[in-house]
């Protein structure tokens, strides 16, 4: 038996050739098999590093493509020619789409100059057609009997002329020859003005409205968009008063009970006080012809009070504001009804009727100071309601009758008691916004007793 010890210390221990070889073949095995491990083990987490840079590279392609939308989205919100804002959509309505920018101007210019008128009547006026208090001023000239084109009108800033409406015939007394231009001017997309009753126009705009009508084929009306300059001249007048208005669409309104009764003109609930935007020097100008002083100067149209007989009421099934405009006289006002207070003297009511005695004659009254109630105070809970009608006047501020072509401040509506009473009105609130009415021409309250089978529902 050999011992250990017996070999030499610096070799290893010789094993049988058969089992070396054997161990070669297991060692050979083994490191193949490691390097298969070793190489699925390379593949999968190379491919792990494909998945998470695609997840990176999915998530960025993502992020970039949400921020662009957030960005075309905040852009396309700021452009006016793609905003949601309701005031912005409304001024697009109103100048055809030309407009530009939001927010309101400065009036620099007055639209006439201060020699060429003598006065400028508040918004509120209700006269003939005009039965609902009247959304627009206008300014008289210094000659009333004037012959037409005797006066410049100038643009009152910087804008665009965006439609001109050319009337030959009367509205308000269907059949009469007219010869009036009505103008519509965009400032930015919530901020336009109005003229109307203009007699002629300016020699660079008549040929851009004739280029205008000629392509349409109207001879009335005609979209444009002709850039002008404040203190621009843009036509003429004479003979009659030039309408004017401020619509601004970011302050609609909000003594219309339904607005949506006045759709057919929807520059109505955007009327606002031109006082707001004259530059200093031309309000100076404009107030020195002002009719009124104090509070409310510049005329107010939207009176209305939900439950209460003050503001605007309509003929039930009339059709609101727009009537029946395809009526053979044209008289799309005659189911109109209104209970507001004077335009110039605020201290009495005047009671203005689409229909009085026939149907679309437009009429109206200065309710007596009899002991009836305010309008404003007219309820459900009031009942029947009795309001004498008298014809009236004004006196001016000296105390002597008003000629109503002459400059004065504060004038007072005073009744005609020389003549004899319109009639007596019958009114009830049935409902908050529903209300019985009868006319009695001619007569005194105090001959009524109550409603006829002609009574009538108005509504609102």
């Amino acid at each position: 038996m050999q011992k250990l010890s017996d070999h030499p210390t610096n070799e290893a221990p010789q094993l049988p050739e058969n089992q070396t070889d054997s161990l070669r073949s297991k060692l050979k095995v083994l490191c193949h098999s490691a390097e298969r491990h070793k190489a699925a083990v390379i593949i999968g987490v190379f491919a792990l590093l494909v998945v998470v840079a695609a997840v990176i590279i999915w998530q960025k392609i993502g992020t970039d493509e949400e921020a662009a939308v957030v960005e075309t989205a905040s852009s396309l919100q700021s452009d006016p020619e793609h905003s949601n804002d309701p005031a912005v959509v409304a001024g697009q309505q109103l100048s055809n789409r030309k407009c530009s920018g939001e927010g309101p101007v400065k009036l620099t210019a007055s639209p006439m100059k201060a020699e060429d008128f003598a006065m400028i009547i508040p918004y509120g006026l209700v006269i003939g057609s005009h039965v609902t208090p009247i959304d627009h001023q206008y300014f008289s000239p210094a000659d009333f009997n004037s012959a037409p084109d005797t006066y410049e009108v100038f643009a009152p800033a910087d804008g665009r002329i965006t439609e001109i409406s050319h009337r030959t015939r009367s509205v308000s007394e269907p059949g009469k020859p007219s010869n009036d231009y009505r103008f519509v001017f965009s400032h930015t997309c919530t901020f336009l003005t109005y003229f109307d009753l203009v007699t002629s126009l300016a020699a660079d705009i008549q040929i851009e409205f004739d280029k205008a009508i000629t392509n349409t084929g109207s001879q009335e009306f005609a979209p444009l968009d002709i850039e002008v300059k404040v203190g621009q001249l843009v036509g003429y007048i004479g003979g009659q008063t030039l309408d004017f208005a401020v619509w601004d669409t970011q302050k609609p309104l909000e003594g219309f009970v339904t607005p949506q009764l006045y759709e057919a003109e929807a520059w109505k609930r955007y009327t606002a006080d031109p006082l707001d935007y004259y530059a200093d020097d031309v309000k100076d100008l404009i107030l020195s012809k002002y009719l009124r002083s104090g509070d409310g100067r510049s005329g107010k149209i939207d009176w209305d009070q939900d439950g209460k007989l003050i503001g605007n009421w309509f003929l039930e099934g009339s059709n609101g504001y727009e009537g029946d405009r395809q009526a053979p006289d044209g008289r799309y006002w005659r189911g109109h009804l209104s209970f507001a207070p004077d335009h110039l003297d605020p201290s009495v009511y005047i009671a203005s009727f689409g229909t009085f005695e026939t149907p679309g004659d437009g009429l109206q009254f200065m309710i007596s100071s009899s002991g009836s109630p305010d309008a404003s105070n007219v309820t459900v809970e009031s009942g029947l309601v009795k309001y004498q009608l008298q014809r009236h006047s004004y006196l001016a501020s000296d105390g002597l009758p008003w000629d109503r072509f002459s400059h004065t401040l504060d004038p007072r509506a005073v009744e005609n008691t020389s003549e004899p009473t319109a009639g007596c009105v019958l009114v009830r609130l049935v409902e908050p916004r529903q209300l019985q009415l009868e006319v009695f021409v001619a007569q005194q309250c105090s001959q009524v007793s109550g409603f006829t089978e002609a009574v009538q529902i108005f509504s609102r």
